[in-house]
């Protein structure tokens, strides 16, 4: 079948690399994707949102499956628009539909869907520009730290953690009033904040069934001990070390077990990945929010270690008949490690030649903000590289990883070297 993936991260480089190894996958297409999707497929140039564009493409290719990679696109309804037009519907894609896909596009929205399906999460309250006095007092309710959340998508950077509540209460003006993060915090959740240990969750569901992939852990902040501005994630470690299977069996039966059957009372038509951002609070699992997509980076640590085809498994997905795959997996660590432009979170220049690429051996570099200019792979994004390893424990593969990151340069280049300190 020909198969079009949307996005140019590292995650749709490593849903690219996987989808290749598939005998089902016959042409394999990137939208827009980057320097590393174009060793396994074609790139079009092509923006994630540009739906018309997409609509032709798919046709002039005879494309039989999207799998959608990042968030926007699916709130803003991309997979709605296949199922409405009648020379697409007949189109695969992976990836929930609009309704569904609120549960990413609006913090508010899935703590309202947590409650109703008696999630375990934060206590919380929301506000937008109308009644920000009455968020000021709120906060003055709370203890520290004090956790402020953009309603919308802001790039994963919406979150604030704060020790002051005066500063607490300047940023939440910050985020209401001057519309610090635009639209998407032009209503903001305030919530308690939970003192424990993150970890990720990943779930396959076809609307009906479900399966569990391994579990994550991914570093966000851009500096070493986890200091400094929150990222798009700086590296990755996969299984979780503290997730032992009486913890999983929680998961499963408190969080995942209900999230899938409230996406069926609720009638939100969900086929795809859903991503639970966790919390070990004690022994207890509780829900920080919901992704509708995979993670990045944990996408780079999670998929390598899936021995199915992946193609069988979205056709599952598709065709409603998750259950009748087994999933394999692979049970070796597997780390990675985010390689970033200098000055990335802020300001960082572009056009940097990357070198030594091809000198990496026993590691998979995945391609995230990074493009092919003039036979030269240079930097287009803030997170340019992941370097993913394998080994019998989380330390033997981050060694990998790091090793091999000692062969690879390019100008003001910038990388944690604590992942995995907390464990």
């Amino acid at each position: 079948m020909n198969i079009l993936i949307l996005g140019s991260g590292g995650r749709e480089h490593t849903f690219a690399w996987k989808i290749a190894q598939s005998p089902l996958c016959k042409n394999l297409y990137v939208a827009p994707g980057n320097s590393g999707t174009t060793e396994v497929a074609t790139n079009v140039n092509i923006g994630v949102t540009d739906f018309k564009a997409i609509k032709f493409l798919v046709l002039e290719k005879e494309v039989d499956m999207v799998v959608v990679g990042p968030e926007d696109p699916l709130v803003q309804g991309v997979h709605d628009f296949f199922l409405n037009d009648d020379e697409l519907k007949g189109v695969s894609v992976i990836g929930p539909e609009k309704a569904a896909a609120e549960l990413e596009g609006s913090k508010e929205f899935a703590k309202e869907f947590m409650y109703r399906h008696n999630i375990p999460t934060a206590a919380y309250q929301s506000f937008n520009a109308s009644n920000v006095e009455e968020g000021y007092a709120f906060l003055e309710t709370l203890n520290p730290p004090y956790v402020l959340k953009a309603d919308g998508l802001a790039a994963g950077k919406g979150v604030l953690i704060l020790n002051d509540l005066d500063e607490a209460k300047t940023e939440l003006k910050n985020m209401l009033v001057d519309a610090k993060f635009g639209d998407a915090s032009s209503k903001v959740v305030i919530e308690e904040f939970l003192d424990g240990i993150e970890l990720s969750c990943f779930v396959l569901t076809d609307g009906e069934n479900y399966k569990i992939l391994p579990t994550a852990k991914d570093y966000k902040r851009i500096g070493e001990g986890d200091t400094g501005l929150n990222t798009g994630g700086m590296g990755a470690i996969s299984p979780v070390p503290f997730a032992t299977p009486e913890f999983l069996n929680k998961i499963e039966e408190r969080i995942v077990k209900p999230t899938i059957s409230g996406l069926q009372k609720d009638n939100l038509p969900y086929k795809g990945f859903v991503f639970i951002g966790l919390i070990k609070v004690g022994d207890d699992p509780k829900v920080i929010e919901y992704n509708v997509r995979m993670g990045d980076p944990e996408t780079e640590v999670v998929l390598p270690r899936l021995k199915n085809d992946l193609v069988k498994i979205f056709k599952a997905i598709a065709n409603q008949t998750l259950d009748e795959i087994d999933i394999d997996i692979d049970q070796r660590a597997a780390t990675t490690i985010m390689l970033v432009s200098g000055g990335y979170p802020e300001a960082y220049e572009k056009g940097k030649e990357i070198i030594g690429v091809d000198a990496i051996t026993d590691s998979i570099p995945f391609h995230a903000g990074a493009k092919i200019d003039n036979d030269k792979i240079v930097t287009s994004g803030g997170r340019v590289m992941a370097i993913t390893s394998f080994g019998n424990s989380y330390n033997e593969a981050l060694k990998k990883s790091y090793q091999n990151i000692e062969k690879l340069h390019f100008d003001k280049m910038y990388y944690r070297k604590d992942i995995g300190f907390d464990l």
